[in-house]
């Protein structure tokens, strides 16, 4: 006999329900992966923002990012913007809440950067403000949203909306959807290193040392920060 249903187990029919339907964005995660490993291999960043339990998914993905999902690899760049306490006050009590996160793009985002906003309804000013600011700069955006239409998925460049019955089962997706994007992500990078091995060990005789792949690579030279004022991008790398 099934059990008689509860708030509790009705929560969880509401997510399985909603995971079934979801199952079928698999193919934008996996490119939002494998685009993101290119990008940031090339030394680009990631920035990314949300409010609330949005704004905790986002950092989540940073963390994966600067840190590692599964296996050891390269440290890659990526701010989660609203965890800069200082300057999200500061930037709220001097230009107003909508340019908490629009002033960070501009002074953080390139050309050729991603910026991914995160937001349940789709309809946060400061998002909106953030993505105008990003494709003004020529930084590409991407928006994981709640059930679509809404404003910011029609603001952005890439967009994978989420169909839930609920705020709570909308957020649960995403965060599915932030550990599909690091599992393309580090497929990626793995497969991009397996490419290169080959002319590494070539090289090694040569200069004396291995020669370091995409992330690695960028972790021992000095920060191009003159390179990434310009935003000028040379055979699809910056200078």
């Amino acid at each position: 006999m099934n059990a008689r249903a509860t708030p509790v187990t009705e929560h969880c029919d509401e997510l399985l329900a909603a995971l079934t339907e979801f199952r079928a964005s698999a193919g934008i995660t996996q490119r939002w992966g494998e685009q993101l490993a290119a990008v940031l291999g090339d030394g680009g960043r990631l920035l990314a923002a949300g409010n609330g339990g949005s704004a905790a998914q986002a950092q989540h993905l940073t963390a994966e990012l600067v840190g590692r999902y599964r296996d050891d690899r390269p440290a890659f760049s990526a701010l989660a913007l609203h965890a800069d306490t200082s300057s999200t006050t500061a930037i709220a009590n001097d230009y107003g809440v909508d340019e908490v996160f629009a002033r960070q793009v501009r002074a953080h985002g390139r050309t050729g950067d991603i910026l991914i906003l995160l937001s349940t309804s789709g309809a946060s000013a400061n998002l909106l403000s953030a993505a105008d600011a990003a494709r003004a700069i020529g930084m590409r955006v991407w928006a994981l949203t709640g059930p679509a239409p809404n404003p910011l998925s029609a603001g952005s460049d890439q967009a994978l909306c989420v169909a839930g019955a609920s705020t709570a089962t909308v957020q649960e997706l995403h965060l599915v959807a932030v550990h599909m994007i690091c599992e393309a992500f580090d497929a990626a990078v793995d497969q991009a290193g397996e490419a290169q091995r080959p002319m590494r060990g070539r090289l090694d005789g040569q200069r004396g040392g291995p020669t370091p792949v995409n992330g690695a690579a960028r972790a021992r030279e000095p920060h191009p920060e003159g390179a990434r004022g310009t935003g000028e991008r040379v055979d699809g790398r910056r200078r």
